[in-house]
């Protein structure tokens, strides 16, 4: 049976898988894994799971996605002609201000 290994390198830091190991039951891949991954390189703990119960959704089964344009976060990306934003142009004007007086200096 083979088993996936994910190592922690740190406590608070997310598990990365590091490798796999054949073993016939829960103990032996424990000890295989910590064997095998957990003394290479500095380790917090080892998650050993059976590969059969790891899961996957893949772009054929799931559409992923959303928007990749997160322009909209950013105030100087709307138009600044219209009314409604005139606070935008007001804060670009004493941004450009503040940045000609420290360049004055």
């Amino acid at each position: 049976m083979i088993w996936e290994v994910f190592r922690q390198e740190r406590p608070g830091e997310y598990h990365a898988h590091c490798g796999n190991v054949h073993a016939p039951d829960r103990e032996l891949a424990r000890q295989f894994a910590a064997i095998q991954h957990g003394r290479r390189k500095p380790t917090n703990s080892l998650w050993v799971v059976p590969r059969d119960e790891i899961g996957e959704i893949d772009a054929e089964d799931v559409a992923f996605g959303g928007t990749t344009d997160k322009s909209y976060r950013w105030a100087t990306t709307y138009s600044t002609a219209g009314a409604d934003a005139s606070e935008v142009a007001e804060s670009e004007d004493d941004q450009a201000d503040a940045e000609q007086r420290r360049g004055e200096s």
